[in-house]
């Protein structure tokens, strides 16, 4: 079904708030009403998210006085575009409707619900109800011819001569026949175009934000390029990067996904540690933006220049890679921007310039800006996204952005807007740590992805709960978790303390709950050691060059490509979506569904938490979900080595090794 022509006037569902009105308001009002459409947000204030290619399911409780029989049309389209795309909801009983849309490419799209008393489907209702029951239909029979001529007679000529082609087949047939024409699909399209829409009534036009499939899935591998070097004076550079790429490929990983690459400041520069003094040859914190070399739209000399950085980008797309860039906005004491701009900027009653803090850390090598300054409205919002349109005119899609809920709201919703207005494809990740009502606004206001709190999710209580949690309203439309399993700024307690199984266990819980993870280098290598009671790397690469051996005895470099390669092989752990978790008596084992809503692809994971000792269960397979009774045979196949076998019943049994392999990924069907 589709529609053309622009929405003439109807009245709004729900138009009117609960108070008293007149009898002329109240005639106007609409007599259908439409209700609890989702996907949306705050009532259509914010977008809910899709993916472009794939389907949007719709749903909306819709209803009316009387028993007459309703219809109900989605409309929708992108923005600009002129004509409305359109298809019916189905009836699921109880006023829910339910249909779904698929949106075609990135960008910012629109839809809508109507409604309206539907007089042929009534009266095929009824008339079926009576003809089975035996009773005389001869004056309803009648009734479909009246109808029929009046659904010609408001007709254009085409359709008005089908509609009559009707009415004389109709003539000379028995009743049981005219019964089975007027209930025929033919038919009822017929009168679906003819129909004038009774009391048609329309729901409020809500938004989509529609990204293209990397919001959703993808593998992100975050690396220092000035660490690419066999030698810890050495600064590593873009060109050194290019020998990377093909392992980097080779584990699976789609983003490669690089700090701050710009010039580092001196004034305050950190040293190993995160050590107030810092060495002539100490590189400092690329956190610390800007120096004389430029600010955030230059490239630190020693990494490079801007044809280096181009040819790397072209590198990793022939790999199958793309470059993410993080946009930090802060500023090193010696960025041009505090010369240029002072107005940008907060000063201390004493004239010195107010460096950034959290408490109690102190970050004496950065510089906020006041984004509500007298000097820096609009001009400073306008240099930022001016500083994101360079580099996406370079090639870069994505951007990681260093604690956005530090800075304005209405600055993200108005930059993320204005970028993708002209770049639909650029994706935003937040790397927000932080209360559970800011995380899910940044979201609402555009930002594709998120750091989440799986890093500190380790029982299974804890993770069964944030799973589901995830797949629920309003995080279900507005919010796509990223489970990084490490960062330069976090090293969890437990990667330290639960050697090479504890990283497995983390890889395999990330990589199969969402359809976004990502890993910071060092993670393939298990390295964990931390400072002492604090979740921090010691001799962190933030402030220094730290070379590497990958292929050291001991990594898990093979695991994770086979993680990855299992997640390309299977739609169902292409999303965070469509978790269910199982029945198993255990409370150190994890053990969870993720399936397609066809079913056609089931996969279950079973992850012991305890990366030290040995766990056996009992544990269900999920037989009624396959429309199969308790003792039906199903075939499994373990997705890390290949093995293939057959169960024999529901009930099952399962022990897991750590010092083999603490999780199980298995594919199962139907027996043959």
């Amino acid at each position: 079904m589709s529609r053309n022509e622009p929405f003439e006037s109807v009245p709004m569902a729900n138009d009117h708030p609960q108070q008293a009105i007149s009898l002329a308001q109240a005639l106007m009002a609409p007599r259908i009403v439409i209700e609890d459409i989702q996907p949306t947000l705050d009532g259509g204030a914010f977008a809910a998210k899709a993916v472009a290619g794939q389907p949007v399911p719709v749903s909306a409780k819709v209803y009316s006085d009387g028993h007459d029989k309703l219809a109900v049309v989605l409309h929708w389209r992108a923005a600009g575009d002129e004509h409305w795309h359109s298809t019916s909801l189905i009836s699921l009983g109880n006023d829910l409707w339910s249909g779904e849309f698929t949106p075609q490419a990135p960008g910012v799209h629109s839809f809508c619900l109507e409604a309206w008393i539907d007089p042929f489907a009534t009266f095929c209702y009824d008339l079926e109800k009576k003809y089975q029951a035996g009773v005389d239909i001869g004056l309803e029979l009648q009734e479909g011819q009246t109808m029929l001529g009046q659904a010609a007679d408001r007709c254009q000529p085409e359709l008005q001569q089908r509609l009559q082609q009707v009415r004389e087949q109709l003539n000379g047939l028995s009743s049981g026949e005219q019964v089975a024409m007027y209930l025929h699909p033919d038919t009822t399209l017929l009168m679906t175009e003819a129909e004038h829409r009774s009391y048609l009534t329309r729901s409020a036009e809500l938004p989509l934000d529609v990204d293209r499939e990397a919001a959703l899935f993808a593998s992100w591998y975050e690396l220092f390029p000035r660490s690419i070097t066999d030698d810890k004076a050495r600064h590593g550079t873009f060109n050194d990067v290019h020998a990377r790429l093909p392992m980097i490929r080779d584990m699976g990983f789609d983003v490669l996904y690089f700090p701050p690459i710009h010039p580092i400041g001196r004034s305050h520069r950190k040293g190993p540690n995160n050590s107030l003094q810092a060495g002539q040859d100490d590189p400092g914190s690329p956190y610390a933006i800007g120096s004389a070399d430029g600010g955030h739209d230059a490239i630190h000399p020693q990494l490079g220049d801007r044809e280096d950085f181009r040819r790397l980008v072209a590198a990793a797309a022939e790999h199958g890679l793309e470059i993410a860039l993080d946009f930090a906005i802060q500023c090193s004491q010696d960025h041009p921007w505090l010369q240029e701009h002072p107005g940008w900027f907060s000063w201390r009653p004493d004239g010195t310039i107010r460096y950034a803090e959290n408490p109690p850390k102190k970050y004496q090598d950065i510089v906020n800006v006041d984004f509500y300054a007298a000097d820096a409205v609009p001009s400073l919002w306008i240099a930022l996204r001016d500083v994101v349109i360079g580099w996406v005119e370079e090639g870069v899609k994505t951007f990681r952005v260093d604690n956005p809920h530090t800075k304005p709201l209405p600055f993200w919703q108005w930059l993320i807007a204005n970028v993708r207005s002209q770049y639909p494809d650029v994706l935003f990740l937040a790397e927000a740590f932080t209360k559970p009502a800011m995380m899910a606004r940044l979201g609402k206001v555009g930002y594709a992805q998120s750091y989440t709190y799986f890093t500190w999710r380790n029982t299974k209580e804890e993770l069964r709960e944030y799973f589901e949690q995830l797949n629920q309203p309003p995080w279900r439309d507005c919010y796509r978790p990223n489970f990084f399993v490490n960062t330069p700024d976090i090293n969890p307690f437990f990667l330290q303390q639960s050697g090479r199984a504890g990283f497995l266990i983390r890889a395999a819980l990330a990589t199969m709950g969402s359809g976004l993870w990502g890993m910071y280098s060092g993670f393939e290598l298990c390295e964990g050691a931390g400072l002492p009671g604090k979740e921090e790397y010691l001799d962190s690469e933030k402030y220094e060059i730290r070379p590497r051996d990958f292929t050291a005895p001991g990594n898990i470099i093979a695991e994770i490509a086979q993680l990855n390669r299992i997640r390309r092989q299977n739609r169902a752990l292409q999303t965070h979506l469509g978790v269910t978790f199982l029945h198993c008596w255990n409370d150190n084992i994890l053990y969870f569904a993720k399936r397609t809503t066809e079913r056609d692809n089931y996969i279950l994971v079973a992850i012991s938490l305890d990366p030290h000792n040995v766990q056996e269960a009992n544990f269900e397979l999920p037989l009624w979900e396959l429309g199969l009774d308790d003792n039906a045979e199903t075939q499994g196949e373990d997705l890390m080595n290949g093995h293939r076998w057959t169960w024999h019943g529901k009930n099952q049994w399962m022990r897991i090794d750590p010092n083999y392999q603490p999780f199980g990924i298995w594919r199962i069907s139907a027996g043959e």
